[in-house]
This record gives structure tokens, C-alpha cells and sequence, in this order.
């Protein structure tokens, strides 16, 4: 009685020969269908795969990894679609075609949300709405899901906020972004293959590109929500001056990163020295432009910065960069033959270059050493430049001691003018405490001599 009462309340058909003959062919179109996506996935699912991978522009988005499935589950939803519109099924086989249907939606969605890194939560609840509404909507029972979660809500003026309300926007929310990071990525990709483009000439399309993409996914949001855009006019000057105090800083760095892809002082790949920070530029960000370091630390510099303080480019026209390299050899040496083998240790390292020369100069006489400062040319700074100058002096260094060239060191002469007994007292004294037997005798001679002096 009560399988009788719930069938006719949800207008139920019961299951006689008719409608087992069509669940019978809608079990074998689903069959097929199946066949046919895996057949496909496994014919065309690894070279989709392998595309991806090579057009990768990056590691964030393990797309490649899940093409096969991604394929597959979408071959099957269309194909499932298409049965669903093309015959006027029965209940049971329409159910049945539904469930597929559903069931081959979410697992794509699912299967493309995690390819582009949602959260396993989020991909979770949004495919389980999926498969819920799809599946209702098969069976001809969603206007009354629709109308109960509408029900759970309350009004705001003309506005009605329902469980409804927010499954749209949650869904609404995630599909953008779906397609947000997925257009992202097409551009990308068709930015790095262009050839006429140079590398900041290419990120600046990049980040003009996804802004243009991010204003025209918040006015397609707004009109798949169905909000009425007059409505923001109300907010528009409280929003501005969130934006002037609150996001100045914001939007000033995301300002100053286009200026410097535009007027191209600053690109990636260059060598820059800003304060305390020495590294070539790895990246240039909405918010930062990333340095690294020859010792791999990763300094994060606001796009301001680069615009107001003195920064030094070593690539900006040439990456070209000199290197300083003072070395001193003895007064008593063959200044020119030094010379000449300084020359030689610059020329022989293998980073140094031979247009321009490397050359020697005489920097002054110093103290202890004849000054002298190598000057060799490298066209990769990003690569070091102590290691430079290290290679050089230690090439220097064999070649100085084969052809016996001295490197000095200061040197002091002390001369002692007077010497009182109660000094040579206290030094006798210590030699006879450390048991050194010629004490006694070393100590006469030296108070002697000094009554001499």
C-alpha cells in the first residue's frame, strides 16, 4: 500500500512488458555508449595526453594526467544526452538513461575540476549537485527539488534568498573559475608558442590578457545569477573607497608590473641588483616581481619598489657584464710578466670572453704590493659571478708559482730602543717557569745587551 501510494504520488508507472522491452534497449544504447567511450578514450585519450604535457606551461595543473578519464566521461555524457533527446522514453528506461547520464557528467566535471587543482572538497560537493539536479531533471522531477530548496529561504525586498540561491552561486562560482584558470592557460599557451613576441612583450599579454578575462567572467556571473547590475550602484562609491585606502597598495603594485612589462626595463630572465638584493628576475607577478639568488633564495619585491628605487639591470641592453678582479703581486717581481700571466688566467676560464678581451690595469702602489685589477667580460651573469672570479685566481695562482711571481703580505720591522731590567726580569723569569734550561744564561746576554743599547 504504501509502494502504491509513493508511486502515484511521483507519478510512477508500474513495470509491465512495454516498459521492461525499452529499459531492455535503452541497457543496450547505455552498453554501447560505454564501448564506445572507452574505445575512444583508449584510442585518443594518450595523445591528448602527451599534448598537454607539451604545451604544458607549467607543473600546476596535472590536466595531462587525467585526459584519458576526462575524455572518456565527456564522450559518454554527450552521447547520453543526445539518446535522452532523441526518443521519448519510457519511466524506467529514462531513468536509467538518466542515472548514465548523470553519473557521466559528474565524473567528468570531477575529473576536470581536480586537473585544474580545486579543492577535493568543493569538486566533491559541486559533482554530487551535479548528479543530482541532471538525474532529476531526467525523470521530470526538478521543479519540485528546485521548489523545496527554494522554499528554505527567506526575502529581502524584491530579492529571494533560498538553499536554492546559494547552490547557483556555488556552481556558478566554480564553473568560472573553471574556465577562468582553463582560459588562462589556452592564452598561455598560444603566448609562449608565438615566436614574435619577445618574453616580456609575451608576459605582458599574459597579465593583460587574464584581467580582461577576470572583468568578463564577473559580467557573465552576473548574468547567469540573474542579478540586476543596477543594483552595484548602491555600493559602487563605499567599494571605490574600499578600493582607494583599503587595496591602494594593491593596485598600485599590479599597476607599476604592467608599466614595467610595458616600457620593458624589467624582464624575466634579467639581472638586477635592488638594495641588498643581487639575483636575476624568475618572475613578474600582479602583486611582486621573484628574485632568486645565487644561493636559491627567493626575495619577493613589490612592483612599487622597482618603480621608485635606483635599480641596477645588468641585462637591460646588453647582458654583458665586466668583471673586477684585484689581485697584488711584490715589488721585487716582473710587473710585465705578472701582467702577462693575469692575462693568461682570464683568458684561460671558460666563462670569460674573448670579445671583448679581457685586460690588466695598474690600480697604484700600495704598502706591501704592486696593485693590479683584472677586467674580464662574462655574457651570463645569471649564472655567478664569484665563481668567475674564482676560477681566474686559481688558475692565477699555478701559473704565479710556476714562474715564481710573489704574492706579498704586510710585513711590520719593529724596532726596540729601550729596554728597562725590570722588563728583562719578568722575561727571564717566564723562561726559568716554562723549565727552559738555557734560561739562565739567554736571559744574561739579553740584559746585557740591552744595558748596551
Amino acid at each position: 500500500m504504501d509502494l502504491d501510494y509513493f508511486m502515484a504520488t511521483y507519478s510512477i508507472p508500474p513495470l509491465g512488458q512495454h516498459q521492461l522491452v525499452e529499459l531492455g534497449i535503452a541497457g543496450a544504447i547505455i552498453f554501447a555508449i560505454l564501448s564506445i567511450a572507452v574505445v575512444v578514450a583508449r584510442y585518443f585519450g594518450p595523445g591528448l595526453a602527451q599534448r598537454l604535457e607539451d604545451n604544458a606551461v607549467d607543473a600546476r595543473f596535472p590536466l595531462a594526467t587525467r585526459a584519458v578519464a576526462i575524455l572518456r566521461h565527456l564522450v559518454a555524457a554527450l552521447l547520453l544526452a543526445a539518446t535522452l533527446g532523441f526518443h521519448d522514453w519510457t519511466f524506467y528506461a529514462q531513468l536509467a538513461v538518466g542515472f548514465t547520464f548523470a553519473a557521466a557528467s559528474a565524473l567528468f566535471l570531477k575529473n576536470l575540476l581536480i586537473g585544474l587543482r580545486i579543492s577535493f572538497p568543493i569538486v566533491l560537493a559541486v559533482s554530487l549537485v551535479v548528479f543530482v539536479f541532471i538525474l532529476s531533471n531526467a525523470v521530470g522531477q526538478l521543479s519540485s527539488i528546485t521548489s523545496a530548496l527554494d522554499k528554505a529561504g527567506f526575502d529581502i525586498g524584491n530579492s529571494r534568498f533560498s538553499l536554492l540561491t546559494i547552490i547557483k552561486i556555488v556552481l556558478a562560482l566554480v564553473i568560472l573559475f573553471a574556465l577562468i584558470r582553463l582560459a588562462n592557460r589556452g592564452i598561455k599557451q598560444m603566448v609562449r608558442r608565438n615566436k614574435a613576441l619577445d618574453e616580456a612583450q609575451k608576459l605582458l599579454t599574459e597579465k593583460l590578457a587574464a584581467v580582461a578575462i577576470l572583468i568578463a567572467a564577473f559580467f557573465v556571473g552576473i548574468d547567469m545569477l540573474g542579478i540586476d547590475i543596477t543594483a552595484f550602484a548602491v555600493f559602487s562609491g563605499a567599494f571605490g573607497l574600499a578600493i582607494g585606502f583599503g587595496l591602494q597598495k594593491t593596485f598600485g603594485n599590479l599597476i607599476a608590473g604592467i608599466i614595467l612589462l610595458m616600457d620593458r626595463s624589467i624582464k624575466p630572465g634579467d639581472v638586477i641588483v635592488v638594495g641588498e638584493s643581487f639575483g636575476w628576475v624568475n618572475k613578474i607577478g600582479v602583486r611582486a616581481v621573484s628574485v632568486i639568488t645565487r644561493d636559491g633564495k627567493e626575495h619577493l619585491i613589490p612592483n612599487e619598489n622597482l618603480m621608485t628605487q635606483e635599480v641596477e639591470n645588468w641585462s637591460y641592453s646588453s647582458k654583458n657584464v665586466r668583471v673586477h678582479i684585484p689581485v697584488g703581486v711584490s715589488y721585487r717581481c716582473d710587473i710585465h710578466k705578472a701582467q702577462e700571466l693575469m692575462l693568461q688566467a682570464a683568458t684561460d676560464a671558460k666563462r670569460v670572453l674573448n670579445a671583448p678581451k679581457p685586460n690588466v690595469w695598474m690600480s697604484g702602489f700600495g704598502d706591501s704590493s704592486v696593485n693590479f685589477e683584472i677586467l674580464a667580460w662574462i655574457k651570463d651573469p645569471q649564472e655567478g659571478v664569484g665563481n668567475v672570479k674564482s676560477e681566474v685566481l686559481n688558475r692565477l695562482w699555478d701559473l704565479f708559482k710556476e714562474n715564481d711571481i710573489e704574492i706579498p703580505f704586510p710585513q711590520r720591522d719593529i724596532n726596540v730602543r729601550t729596554i728597562d731590567d725590570e722588563f728583562v726580569d719578568k722575561i727571564a723569569a717566564r723562561m726559568l717557569a716554562r723549565g727552559d734550561e738555557a734560561a739562565q744564561p739567554k736571559a744574561a746576554v739579553t740584559k746585557a745587551a740591552a744595558k748596551k743599547s
